[in-house]
């Protein structure tokens, strides 16, 4: 469900604080928190949407700022994320991220038909945006590289979802929230089911205004040889400009280009 208007920082905790995982999965949901806020940000909004205890959270707080893993303004008196993730960061892109291998690609694609391009993962049941080219005329749309979205109601999410071993398939559907952003948006599990079987006879997968109005697009799952998705890509534009029947012509060349990223994959050993 995304943020309450006026709300500072998003929650992040959606099946509950990291009990299971000790001092370090609490520590990591703070870090989440300040991630997830929209800016800057005291430690006031932070309290209010965490599960700790004001002493607890400060010293969550205090403890990833002096690993830089955050950074605390004294005059504003907020906390944003540290360079430290800024370099992790960077060597997970170019060690787990399809992006560096699939940039030709994308480009290429994006060269031949002039939409918008999306290349995304699944991250804890949730679509990560790893890469995006924009349009010849650029649409504005929710999607940019770095930003995570919902699976159930986005054609890269679905691409991914459908080719999913079942254990894996039911923790990311125990993780869709399911909240109806379009008219369109699958509104329950089973309804989203009876689509990714769908995906899978066909293929490739739709965004039927499911996410944002008037956005559509056709995506395809990038495969590895034992035929699990390790990511996706899209071709996405506007109906006020093309049609989804018209976007579905373009299915060969995105297959296509999956298919080159996941060769490319496997000649790098990317992780499954």
């Amino acid at each position: 469900m995304p943020p309450r208007k006026g709300s500072h920082v998003t929650k992040a905790f959606t099946d509950g604080p990291s009990n299971g995982d000790g001092t370090v999965g609490k520590a990591l949901d703070v870090l989440d928190m300040v991630a997830n806020a929209d800016g800057p940000v005291r430690f006031t909004d932070l309290l209010a949407g965490s599960p700790y205890p004001k002493a607890t959270l400060y010293r969550f707080l205090q403890t990833l700022t002096h690993q830089n893993m955050l950074s605390y303004d004294a005059d504003r008196q907020t906390y944003a994320l540290g360079m430290r993730l800024v370099r992790l960061a960077h060597t997970a892109w170019a060690q787990s991220s399809l992006a560096p291998l699939a940039r030709p690609h994308l480009d290429r694609l994006s060269a031949a038909l002039g939409e918008t391009i999306h290349l995304a993962q699944l991250d804890q049941g949730q679509v990560l945006y790893v890469d995006k080219r924009n349009a010849a005329q650029p649409v504005d749309m929710f999607s940019s590289a770095g930003k995570v979205g919902p699976a159930y109601c986005t054609g890269v999410g679905k691409a991914m979802m459908a080719y999913l071993p079942a254990d894996a398939l039911e923790q990311a559907l125990h993780r869709q929230s399911f909240y109806q952003f379009t008219p369109h948006t699958y509104a329950n599990r089973d309804e989203l089911l009876a689509e990714l079987a769908a995906i899978r006879a066909r293929g490739y997968a739709f965004d039927r205004e499911e996410h944002e109005p008037n956005i559509i697009c056709v995506a395809a799952p990038i495969l590895s040889e034992r035929g699990r998705a390790i990511g996706a890509i899209s071709v996405t534009s506007t109906k006020l400009r093309t049609s989804l029947e018209q976007l579905e012509d373009l299915a060969p060349q995105i297959l296509a280009t999956a298919a080159d990223i996941a060769t490319e994959a496997r000649n790098w050993r990317f992780p499954e």
